[in-house]
């Protein structure tokens, strides 16, 4: 078993079949299709169940995915490690993020890592529960996850870095405005009002169904699968939204309303790496990272007691308040 059948059998995974694995790897289908049956014959199991044209992974197959991925990726931290020595700093750096997290502060990190490793392309992958993004990490899919939770993420097998709390915010409908000239409410006020939700295992959705739980008649005009979808339905006059305070920026370009929801409710914003054998981009990454970490630790220290120090609150304190730098945000 060498590099070469473990690249080509995670290709076929990955593309969905010999044809367009092929035609990633750039070479002949039948090259490809005789280095997998030789895997095969190697390992004495069939690693794919060809079903017409069509092929799916065996048991075995699915066994050899993991560990797959991790030599593959451990390879190309040895060679990304004698390409920094000789100064090359080109390549590719595998993310994986959840939405809301991937809004921001994955777009600050990106623009500040992207200026100083401009030949470096960032892949960003989608994820939807810390566990898919942990998991992700861990069998080497992606080198780097951003996850939000609605407590800090702890994990044995990946390291854990913590980047910031940010509070969820109410995106309002302009057409149903009725909540006052203040600048936060408390979830009772939703009594009465349509809402734009996610769907059930999210922060905010479960906001959204605590209310109801407890007696504060919210109406559930939508829910969406594609966090995307929520920001048009609002300025659509469906609703309003329920999302991390990520989402302010493009909600007041937008032209809405943005309101704190209190007592307030945080998500848990943490990035994710190997333990070991990370590529230069990776440990790049994590310096960037970490820069981000210390910049919200140090406006959080700087924040009057009660407040919360972000650019969405920031946006929309009364004039003469103190402002605070760091952007804080919720999946």
């Amino acid at each position: 078993m060498d590099v070469r059948q473990l690249t080509y059998f995670l290709a076929v995974v990955d593309h969905g079949g010999f044809t367009r694995a092929a035609e990633q790897l750039l070479i002949a289908q039948p090259s490809l299709s005789q280095t997998i049956k030789g895997l095969e014959r190697e390992l004495g199991v069939p690693l794919f169940h060809r079903i017409g044209r069509r092929v799916v992974l065996s048991e075995a197959g699915e066994e050899l995915v993991g560990p797959a991925r991790v030599v593959v990726r451990d390879l190309e931290a040895a060679r990304s490690a004698v390409d920094d020595l000789r100064g090359v700093r080109s390549g590719r750096l595998d993310v994986v993020a959840m939405p809301s997290p991937g809004v921001e502060p994955l777009t600050s990190m990106i623009a500040a890592y992207a200026g100083a490793h401009p030949a470096v392309t960032v892949s960003v992958d989608a994820a939807f529960t810390p566990e898919e993004v942990a998991d992700a990490v861990r069998t080497g899919r992606a080198e780097i996850g951003v996850l939000g939770s609605e407590h800090p993420f702890r994990s044995a097998e990946v390291e854990v870095m913590h980047l910031e709390q940010q509070p969820l915010v109410l995106i309002v409908a302009p057409q149903a405005d009725t909540f006052g000239d203040g600048h936060a409410i408390r979830r009772e006020d939703l009594a009465g009002h349509r809402v734009v939700v996610s769907q059930q295992g999210s922060l905010m959705r479960r906001l959204v169904d605590d209310a109801l739980a407890g007696g504060v008649p919210v109406e559930i005009a939508a829910e969406v699968a594609h966090r995307t979808s929520v920001l048009p339905l609002v300025l659509a006059g469906v609703g309003h939204a329920v999302l991390p305070s990520s989402w302010t920026p493009l909600a007041r370009a937008a032209g809405l309303r943005v309101l704190r929801i209190e007592p307030v409710t945080v998500l848990h914003v943490a990035v994710l790496s190997r333990p070991a054998h990370l590529t230069p981009a990776a440990r790049a990454f994590l310096a960037v990272a970490a820069e981000h970490a210390a910049r919200h630790a140090a406006d959080r220290s700087r924040a009057p007691e009660g407040t919360a120090p972000d650019r969405a609150e920031r946006a929309g304190r009364p004039e003469g308040t103190a402002p605070q730098d760091a952007p804080r945000i919720v999946s």
